[in-house]
């Protein structure tokens, strides 16, 4: 058991953290992840930052850190090359004995989907959840929302990568300002990508059938269903895809169909046209 200024958590062994205490007032722990890494608030002179750190044993891990620390380092070139307006910011990355740390700016945003402290159904039930509450901002304060989402999966794309892991836990919302940021792309992966796992990482709430298949290609019309499926979860009812659950109109709702077909090839062929579609109607 740890306890650094403004927090507390448990590891499964223990380890050294000074490097974290140089980094400013640890004001914020996210502990309760299952890929192996551990993240912190701090703020230092006034300024406030985001600290992911692979090396440890969280006690919800049941991997080998060095694989997370692996992952962590080949996820940081991905950060830099889809460097985007509306995903969070980093700023260094480095070793540390036995790990290794991202730095990320700081945004006060909210996480879509925060498991450790409103677990389903409290989620979609308790007045706090921060889903619950972006579930009762008018439809189209949610959409102007997912324009953002949409924009940056568009650039993923032009940049010639597929979005792996992309669900409403990778989606941060600041409810004063209405600003929207993606916060987690280390699975994302370069084209060509084929599955190679049977079931890549991600949530199955918004994964397409391809997500699943041993050998099957993850291409464009894979983002495309990602992003429907996200409509879904955002104005719809997630996985209850019918239109009494949708809140949107029939137009986007038809949009939204078209995009998690389960047969690709009916897809939108890209995330462009699927944008195209979504925004002009």
């Amino acid at each position: 058991m740890y306890n650094i200024d403004k927090v507390t958590f448990q590891l499964k062994e223990e380890i050294d953290i000074i490097w974290l205490q140089d980094l400013g007032y640890v004001f914020k722990v996210f502990d309760q992840q299952d890929s192996g890494n551990i993240c912190f608030g701090v703020e230092k002179d006034g300024q406030k930052k985001f600290v992911k750190y692979a090396g440890a044993r969280p006690v919800e891990y049941q991997g080998d850190p060095a694989e997370a620390v692996s992952r962590l380092k080949a996820a940081i070139p991905i950060y830099d090359e889809l460097k985007h307006t509306s995903l969070i910011e980093l700023l260094d990355h480095f070793s540390v004995d036995g790990g290794y740390v991202a730095i990320f700016k700081w945004f006060d945003g909210e996480c879509l989907h925060p498991h450790w402290s409103y677990p389903p159904p409290a989620k979609y039930t308790d007045p706090g959840s921060p889903f619950y509450r972006y579930k009762h901002l008018t439809v189209e304060q949610r959409i102007q929302s997912l324009e953002a989402i949409f924009n940056f999966h568009m650039y993923v794309e032009e940049k010639g990568y597929v979005a792996i892991d992309f669900y409403d836990g990778s989606i941060l919302y600041d409810f004063i300002n209405n600003e929207t940021k993606i916060c987690d792309i280390d699975f994302y992966q370069k084209k060509p990508f084929f599955n190679n796992m049977g079931r890549l990482w991600g949530s199955s709430r918004f994964m397409s059938p391809e997500e699943f298949e041993l050998g099957a290609k993850i291409d464009s019309r894979t983002n495309v269903y990602n992003m429907g499926a996200i409509a879904f979860g955002l104005l719809g009812g997630e996985l209850d895809r019918t239109y009494e659950k949708w809140e949107a109109g029939k137009e986007l709702y038809f949009v939204a169909c078209n995009a998690i077909n389960a047969d690709k090839n009916m897809r939108y062929p890209s995330v462009k046209d699927f944008y195209n579609a979504w925004y002009i109607r």
